[in-house]
């Protein structure tokens, strides 16, 4: 199958994770993608594969004869789409050898070159863009699409020689529980790549420290006519708050190893409100200080409005995965090599977010980030490259053979 067809098909589901669900995977209809992605790996010839009662599929590429004895490496997607932006009906637009300039969604919508100048770069390659009514999903189908486009190729060319090879695909990666149930020891992978960045040569390694947020706020409603010195209006004691947080560590003032304090959800009344928040940093020590700053505020409001007035809940949720990949050079000298192989240029930054990567890594499987192509993630102006998925899938597909060296 190409890969073009190959990410239009798995697109056609929709995948949206829940973060409000108690289940796993949070919503059943992941599973419609993850049982048609073990159908087609059996269909392919790929060996030991299966899905487990979480909803983890697995299966292996068996290694070439006398490579048995080279490194299990592995490749892993997510086949969940954000819930920030609706992904059903989704309705891709191709756009053949792109000409550089605003590219037209909608009758009311378009993408400025102003607004988005990485756009340039892509210049003569064929787009996949949303119609700009939902997201796209290439985050992370596109991966998905790629790790078994490259898998059907090995498949069928049994002189491309390589170790055995591991591929899993997991639910809920969006909503932070993507490997909550994922058994390492069974992947028996030795090392492993997300396939799940962005910009064609993105190589990733390190990522945010993460903690979520919840704050509760216990008002007391008085008419206003009468509230004078014994209202406490648990909407202003929420701006209160806000306003307390450095406003320069805000998603939209910050980038590069820049942390931040996101509020993602404000609702309320009078009586009773509700914040949360998301507290990013690549350094643990400036993460712990953050944290620690905004319990600070939470104590000196509560000392302010009264005992009982607000609440604070923090989970952290992972961890930079710099420390576990670095004792493993080689993990990231093959993925240099083998992007230069394909023909791009690596570019090694930290992710602005996390993977399921991150939380491998921690659990004893290192495992850096590979680029896909796609770009705007979560939103309506999502789109992705097909030229640069294709040099993904080379990647992978060098990936394989260095490994086997």
């Amino acid at each position: 199958m190409e890969l073009k067809e190959r990410f239009l098909k798995y697109v056609a589901f929709d995948t949206q994770s829940d973060p409000g669900s108690e289940t796993f995977p949070s919503t059943a209809k992941q599973l419609a993608l993850l049982n048609h992605l073990m159908e087609e790996m059996i269909g392919l010839g790929l060996t030991e594969v299966e899905i487990d009662p979480n909803g983890y599929v697995m299966g292996s590429i068996p290694a070439s004869p006398g490579y048995e004895d080279k490194p299990v490496i592995g490749f892993i997607s997510h086949v969940d789409t954000s819930p920030d932006m609706k992904g059903s009906e989704i309705r891709p637009q191709v756009i053949g050898r792109y000409d550089g300039g605003d590219i037209v969604l909608n009758g009311e919508l378009v993408m400025r070159v102003a607004e988005f100048p990485e756009l340039a770069f892509f210049k003569g390659h064929t787009l996949i863009t949303t119609d700009g009514t939902t997201l796209l999903g290439a985050d992370d189908k596109a991966g998905v699409a790629e790790i078994m486009t490259a898998a059907e190729y090995l498949m069928t060319h049994p002189e491309w020689k390589h170790g055995k090879i591991r591929i899993g695909f997991t639910p809920d990666e969006e909503i932070g529980r993507g490997v909550d149930f994922f058994d390492v020891e069974r992947f028996g992978a030795r090392f492993a790549y997300t396939v799940d960045g962005g910009f064609e040569g993105e190589l990733e390694y390190e990522n945010f420290n993460a903690a979520g947020v919840k704050i509760t706020i216990q008002g007391r409603n008085i008419h206003p006519g009468y509230a004078k010195d014994k209202m406490i209006n648990a909407l202003q004691v929420a701006c209160d708050l806000h306003a307390l947080l450095p406003a320069v560590q805000r998603p939209e003032h910050t980038e590069g190893y820049e942390g931040f304090y996101h509020l993602t959800s404000l609702s309320g009344t009078v009586e009773q409100a509700r914040m949360e928040y998301i507290v990013r940093d690549h350094s643990r020590e400036c993460f712990e200080a953050k944290k620690k700053y905004l319990a600070d505020a939470v104590a000196l409001l509560a000392e302010r409005y009264g005992e009982g007035v607000v609440s604070l809940e923090v989970r952290d949720q992972y961890y930079n995965m710099r420390e576990m990949v670095e004792p493993y050079p080689e993990v990231i000298a093959k993925a240099e090599q083998a992007m230069e192989m394909a023909g791009v240029v690596p570019v090694i930054r930290p992710i602005r977010g996390g993977t399921d990567g991150a939380r491998l890594s921690y659990m004893g499987l290192p495992c850096p980030n590979l680029f896909t192509g796609g770009m705007n993630f979560h939103g309506k102006y999502e789109y992705c490259s097909l030229d640069t998925m294709h040099k993904a899938v080379q990647t992978i597909l060098n990936l394989a053979k260095l490994w086997g060296e």
